[in-house]
C-alpha cells in the first residue's frame, strides 16, 4: 500500500505541489512535482473539494494503473487525460463520495 503525502509549494492561479509516494519501506519513495491551473481545478471540482483532495485523488488514479516509478516526475494534472481517456470522468464521478 502506497502512502501518499501532498504539500502544495505555490498558490493558484497557477498552483504547484509536492507529491510523495511512499512504498512499504520508507527509503522506496518517489517524489512528483504537480502543476495545476485553478481553471482545471474549477473544472473537476466546482470547488466542492479542496486542490490538495484532487492531487491525492489523482494519484491514487495513477497508481491503480501503473506503479509509482512510472508517474512522471513533474507535470501538469490535465497531462493525465492525454494518458488515461477516463481520468476527468472518473475525478468527477469521485466527488460525491469524496465530500461524504
Amino acid at each position: 500500500m502506497n502512502k501518499i503525502d501532498i504539500n502544495q509549494i505555490r498558490q493558484f492561479p497557477d498552483g504547484i505541489f509536492q507529491v510523495t509516494v511512499s512504498g512499504e519501506q520508507e527509503e522506496n519513495k518517489t517524489i512528483h512535482i504537480v502543476n495545476l491551473e485553478e481553471n482545471y481545478y474549477k473544472k473537476l471540482t466546482n470547488e466542492e473539494i479542496s486542490p490538495e483532495a484532487l492531487v491525492t485523488r489523482s494519484f491514487e488514479f495513477l497508481l491503480a494503473r501503473e506503479p509509482k516509478e512510472s508517474i512522471l516526475k513533474e507535470f501538469e494534472l490535465s497531462e493525465i487525460q492525454k494518458y488515461f481517456p477516463e481520468y476527468e470522468k472518473e475525478m468527477k464521478n469521485l466527488l460525491p463520495l469524496i465530500k461524504n
